[in-house]
């Protein structure tokens, strides 16, 4: 931990980077009830943090290895860091990103100067062919984050904070993916202000973190989400790991609609957007403030990048509101008669603002509606569902049913009585050409796509959700089929949303 501490105070980083504001967010610390600062390191040249821990490593390359040049697995922040650094420095650097990439990554790394080479369906796949390149050529890997060095660059940012805070601090909420940030800035913090709470920020279906200081050790996940693309590591690294258990306090998991939130509450307060995997400080740092109910406090976010896909707004928006926990959805079946659908709109939803509203007949003695509400707190969410029941509406909450929010509230169309023997599976299609083909040419060639729909997400993966025709004997069949795809999936026959609205 010393010579960490003194690599964060030697470091070379500010050859490259900057010193990024710390930014205090008035709306945000009046709405909350703390002092909130945002430190902004979506103002970096190349809009996150990550140009600091590749910098201060590759600047610090012996002569023969910077003849040799460097190499790096990548499709994101760090990508773009390796190759910025590099130019800088006039060094060889070549990037090995996943096949998946969408072009805009591929060409803001190129842009840089470095040499794109495009390798698997994922991360892991690219990582193994870095590795073997790598021992061809003898060139020099810059890991994203297990690295004393790389730490170090990233230490840098926890310089800044005490020196702009001037250390009268509370608690610092930093984003987690492998660790690199928040070991390099818990490590230095706790060093000169032990009481400053580190808190860790972590998507909770991206928590590797998390449950390895759960468990005491390195946990591989077996998958992770991939809405927060910039931290979806399934497995800490060995250095990160062990700096953590000594320097972080707790690790905050948040959901996809937390973050939307969180990204909002950024553009506000900023008039900056950052992507998902930037917005994880501020969305820690509100679930922090709303369930320990603290007040009066000086509490920090890291906004750790702003290289958000336009493309992805759209879908962000969707979820803001949920996120805020001031839309609430349901699906609320009533009676197939004249005057039912009146009497629900008006003896139960009265004057209340109503943000979807989708109705469907699902057979002559009953009818299906999926609607949404604008609510001020989780109470009244609960507050409404005891309504419609004590009218006489049946009512499903599907607030918290990802397959509701994601897909089927763009579907409604009720069921077809052809669709025998129908799975419903939500897939995770990579983002290029020909992944539908290769689905289709896998596909039992007697089974039947009987549902089918995309969104477009601005992601490197695609969420699909198929329906499909599978006949009892051909089951054994299918389990083959979808553990052979390579793709992943969640088997959505048994979800509520499904059954009332497919």
């Amino acid at each position: 931990m010393q010579r960490l501490i003194r690599q964060i105070l030697t470091s070379r980083v500010y050859e490259a980077a900057v010193e990024t504001p710390l930014e205090e967010a008035s709306l945000l610390s009046r709405d909350l009830g703390n002092r909130v600062l945002l430190k902004r390191e979506d103002l970096q040249p190349i809009f996150s943090f990550k140009i600091r821990g590749a910098y201060n490593k590759i600047a610090q390359l012996g002569d023969g290895e910077r003849r040799r040049g460097v190499i790096a697995a990548s499709a994101g922040n760090h990508a773009q860091g390796v190759a910025f650094s590099a130019r800088m420095l006039g060094i060889r650097a070549v990037i090995v990103m996943p096949l998946t990439t969408p072009q805009i990554k591929v060409s803001a790394v190129s842009g840089y100067g470095a040499e794109v080479v495009l390798h698997g369906e994922g991360y892991s796949d690219a990582a193994e062919h870095c590795a073997r390149l790598a021992a061809e050529s003898r060139m020099t890997v810059i890991h994203p984050f297990d690295d004393e060095l790389v730490i170090a660059g990233q230490g840098t940012v926890g310089v800044e904070i005490l020196r702009q805070s001037g250390g009268r601090l509370d608690a610092v909420f930093v984003p987690v993916g492998g660790g690199g940030l928040i070991a390099g800035v818990g490590t230095y913090l706790k060093a000169l202000c032990p009481d400053i709470r580190i808190v860790g920020v972590e998507p909770s279906d991206a928590d590797a973190m998390a449950r390895s200081l759960e468990k005491g050790r390195r946990i591989k996940l077996d998958s992770v989400g991939i809405f927060a693309d910039g931290v979806a590591v399934r497995e800490v690294g060995r250095l990160t790991f062990e700096l953590c258990r000594s320097c972080v306090d707790e690790v905050i998991r948040v959901d996809v609609d937390e973050l939307c939130s969180a990204i909002k509450g950024n553009y506000q307060a900023t008039r900056s957007i950052v992507e998902p995997a930037g917005a994880l400080g501020l969305a820690g740092l509100k679930k922090y403030v709303r369930e320990r109910k603290v007040s009066g406090q000086t509490l920090v976010a890291i906004n750790s990048g702003a290289n958000m896909n336009f493309e992805r707004l759209r879908y962000v928006a969707e979820r803001t509101q949920i996120g805020e926990q001031q839309e609430a959805l349901f699906a609320v079946t009533i009676p197939e008669r004249p005057g039912s659908l009146k009497r629900f709109c008006g003896e139960v939803l009265g004057e209340r603002n109503i943000t979807e509203f989708n109705y469907r007949l699902s057979a002559r003695d009953a009818a299906h509606i999926f609607v949404g509400i604008s609510i001020r707190d989780e109470s009244e969410r609960a507050a409404f569902a005891l309504q419609l029941s004590g009218a006489g509406f049946d009512n499903v909450d599907l607030t918290d049913n990802d397959l509701a929010k994601t897909h089927i509230r763009h579907m409604v169309g009720g069921r077809s009585h052809e669709a025998g023997s129908e799975v419903l599976y939500r897939f995770w299609f990579p983002e290029r050409p020909g992944a539908l083909a290769r689905f289709l040419e896998r596909m039992g060639a007697d089974w039947n796509i009987s549902l089918f729909h995309y969104r477009m997400q601005g992601l490197d993966y695609g969420w699909v959700l198929i329906g499909l025709e599978i006949p009892p004997g051909d089951k054994s069949k299918f389990k083959a089929f979808l553990s052979g795809l390579g793709y992943r999936f969640v088997d959505e026959s048994g979800n509520p949303a499904y059954r009332l609205f497919l």
